[in-house]
Order: C-alpha cells, then structure tokens, then sequence
C-alpha cells in the first residue's frame, strides 16, 4: 500500500499557504510546486525583450483605418477581432523572421494545412475520422494555456456542406491524376452496407480560392462520416484554410483553422486523435502546418 502525507491548514490560512504554490501535472503525476513570485530586473527586462506584443503593437499604431477594416474582415473568418488575427499573424513572422507585415485575407490566416508532394512520391491521402464519439483537446474557459480532454457526441444527419479556401500549385505525374477532398459517407439500404463518396474538386492549379457544395440526401440511412483530402499522380504543392464540415448547423471539422493539423497526444490526452492522419505518405510526401510566405 502506498504511503501518504497530509498536512492541516488552520482555518483562514488557505490563502496565504496556497499562494507561493501551484499544482505541477494535472493528470499522470500530481504534485505541487512552487510559483516563481518574483523577477529581477535582468529577467523582467529579458522577458519584454521576448514578448512579440511590444513589437506588434508598434507597426498596429502606424495602420490607417483602411488597413484595420481590411483585418476586421480576416479576422472575422475566425471569429476574433481585427487585433488579435494581426497579433496571430505577425507574431508568426517575427517567430520565424519573416520582414514586413502580411496582406489580410478573407482565405486564409497565420497558419495553414500543406501538403507537399516530390518524386518519387505522387500520392498523399490524408483522413479525419467522425466516429459517433470521440475526445478532443479543449482549452479550460478563464485559464490562460490550461488544456482538458472532452468527449465529443456526434449525432450526423444530411445535409452535409463541405467548404475548403485552397492555393493549389500541383503539376500531374500520369493519367488520372486528381486533387481533392470528400466525405465518404456510410449508410444502410434494404440491409446493404453502402458508401457514397461527396467530393470538391480541387484545381491542380490555381490561386487562393473556396470551393463549397452540399449534399442533402443518399438513398436509405445515413450512418456515418469520414474526411479525406486525397491527392494521386501529381507533384508539388496544395496548401489549405478555414476546412469546414457543416452539418446539424455546426462545423465539425477539428482543426479547422489548421493550427497544427498533424499534431499527436500523450499522456492524459492519448485519446485525442489527430485532426488528420497519414493513409498514404509515402517517401518524398509530407503534410502539416505551415506559414504561408
């Protein structure tokens, strides 16, 4: 049997014990620690020197009215403020060393999905899994970088809109070659188990630009949903934004603002899946998140 420490906290105390201390991990190794309450001027000084917000406020005063709207209309892709999609931004250029400041786009913002695809490879196939329940990683409302996993029901019903801001610079390799993303979408006929698969058709060039359909009825019973962004015989280059998967008047789509869509879990959050994961990805293939300059 394990041992075991406790301590009593006279009445009226808890305050003053618990406020040079901090919980250390949540969830595989509970512990306590202690906070750093106090900062010299040296570190107080260095910590200003690494906070990109000093910085990116300086080049927001120097911007006209014109230019905020033009990041109010960006940044409401996203549902933030025209501040805080410049802040996401920018603070990726100065992270990255990237001069000068981007141009606001309704297309895309900060950092997007890429796939890149050099012979010998020509094929890349990535997939988001629906399963009826699942658990994603979701920040702690009112605690700053505090992550908790939460289980997530999905009841699908149709209709289905699929919706993808794309840049597509991808050359063919051989006949047949495509690019695309789909639902393959399950359900049940006079006892048959059947797929139909709802595809958006992406360019294999073409500037920034949406592609959004919807798909309202299959024949039978829907059952389910899986997301696939597929490419096959082609070389070079598909970046993507703002991905959606709108049914029950909600956007399932995890990740959809591509923040780090090849991401894995651990610890307490092993049961988080990828927001996509590699079917086929083969030497020479590569897909995750990337700055677009």
């Amino acid at each position: 049997m394990a041992k075991t420490n406790f301590i009593l906290i006279p009445e009226g105390q808890e305050e003053l014990y618990w406020a040079p201390l901090q919980s250390g991990d949540r969830f595989t190794f509970a512990k306590v620690t202690r906070k750093t309450s106090f900062f010299g001027r040296e570190k107080v000084a260095g910590l200003t020197r690494r906070s990109y917000l000093p910085a990116i406020a300086v080049i927001w005063r120097t911007y006209n009215d014109a230019l905020k709207n033009d990041w109010r209309t960006a940044g409401a892709e996203r549902g933030v403020t025209n501040w805080q999609a410049f802040v996401a931004d920018q603070a990726i250029r100065i992270k990255y060393g990237i001069e000068g400041s981007a141009t606001p786009s309704v297309y895309h913002q900060d950092d997007v999905g890429g796939i890149i695809i050099e012979s010998p490879a020509e094929e890349t196939k990535i997939v988001q899994y629906h399963p009826s329940q699942y658990w994603v990683s979701q920040k702690v409302q009112g605690k700053k970088r505090v992550y908790e996993p939460v289980s997530i029901t999905e009841a699908f019903s149709l209709p289905l809109q699929l919706k993808i801001n794309y840049y597509s610079d991808l050359t063919s390799s051989g006949a047949g070659s495509f690019a695309k993303y789909y639902a393959k979408i399950r359900h049940i006929y006079q006892g048959q188990n059947l797929t139909t698969d709802f595809a958006l058709d992406i360019p294999l060039s073409g500037g920034w630009a949406t592609l959004s359909d919807t798909i309202s009825s299959v024949t039978g019973d829907v059952v389910g949903y899986d997301l696939y962004i597929h490419l096959y015989k082609v070389t070079g280059t598909l970046i993507f934004d703002n991905v959606k998967a709108i049914h029950s008047a909600q956007n399932w789509l995890r990740d959809w603002t591509c923040e780090d869509i090849s991401q894995t879990f651990t610890r307490a959050f092993y049961q988080v899946p990828q927001a996509w994961a590699a079917i086929t990805l083969p030497d020479g293939s590569w897909y995750g998140s990337v700055y677009p300059e």
